[in-house]
């Protein structure tokens, strides 16, 4: 078992490396061509949905469309905060990764979402997920920009916010990691929309955790906003518009046994138009 908080960060940053490095190697000229999904892994219980009137670009598309569909179960009010939290951003990452498929994209984003979907998926069917840590390093492609946006994010996370807003605090996510890559790689005007997505995530998963918690818990919310925000502001990557990766870290420091033994999965970038 892991002892301090310094062995379980390294524990962290070193199992991040090293999916990140396999995720990584995986990726090729497209998305269709990295990601190694097969339809029969996913699409046997589904022929009916196969057939349906949607229309597949590629293979690969289909095979995500029946991962989706496979995530549904996990996002119900009988399941546990974590692993409806977990089947909303696997879905975000897999149409993400849908999205750089069908535009042919020649970047590793799409294959990185889409095998990072996938091990939250097989997580979840494994009932591993509770195993996954909630705070997620930001991969190579990605920076942390808005520090306001993710003190807010870190905040409902330590409060366990994801209780009464998993889906909202899943989206805000990825849409802060997708929004930073996106600025890095074509500049503000393309990261802005993503960072107002973020935005309305957050503001409607606060609105929850207010209506769900004690007026006790609702007054802590404020100072903790504020301490994230001071350790993230350092971070903030805006200005530079570098994307090369950064750890994010809980400010907590009460470590149980359970949390030091968990494991901190790479964040795939996620560029998505969330399928409701």
């Amino acid at each position: 078992m892991l002892e301090s908080p310094m062995e379980v960060a390294s524990y962290k940053r070193h199992i991040y490396t090293a999916l990140s490095a396999v995720l990584l190697l995986a990726t090729a000229s497209s998305v269709s061509a990295a990601t190694g999904l097969s339809d029969t892994d996913y699409c046997q219980d589904n022929a009916q949905d196969q057939t349906s009137s949607y229309t597949y670009q590629s293979n690969l598309q289909q095979t995500m469309n029946c991962m989706l569909i496979q995530l549904e179960p996990y996002q119900q009010a009988d399941k546990t905060p974590h692993q409806r939290y977990s089947a909303y951003k696997a879905q975000a990452w897999l149409t993400y990764a849908i999205h750089q498929d069908s535009i042919n994209s020649h970047t590793s984003d799409g294959a990185y979402a889409a095998h990072a979907a996938e091990f939250l998926l097989q997580s979840l069917k494994n009932d591993t997920v509770d195993q996954i840590d909630l705070f997620q390093d930001l991969p190579d492609t990605s920076a942390l920009m808005r520090p306001d946006l993710w003190a807010t994010l870190g905040a409902l996370k330590d409060s366990n916010g994801i209780a009464s807003a998993p889906r909202e605090i899943a989206f805000s996510e990825i849409a802060l990691i997708w929004a930073a890559t996106n600025q890095c790689e074509r500049g503000w005007r393309e990261s802005s929309p993503h960072f107002r997505m973020a935005d309305r995530w957050l503001e409607q998963a606060r609105e929850a955790y207010v209506n769900a918690n004690d007026s006790e818990s609702n007054l802590a919310l404020q100072p903790l906003i504020v301490r994230y925000f001071e350790q993230y502001s350092p971070l903030d990557m805006a200005g530079k518009d570098t994307c090369q990766g950064q750890p994010i870290e809980s400010i907590s420091t009460d470590l149980s046994p359970l949390s030091a033994a968990t494991i901190n999965m790479p964040t795939p970038i996620a560029t998505y138009n969330i399928i409701y």
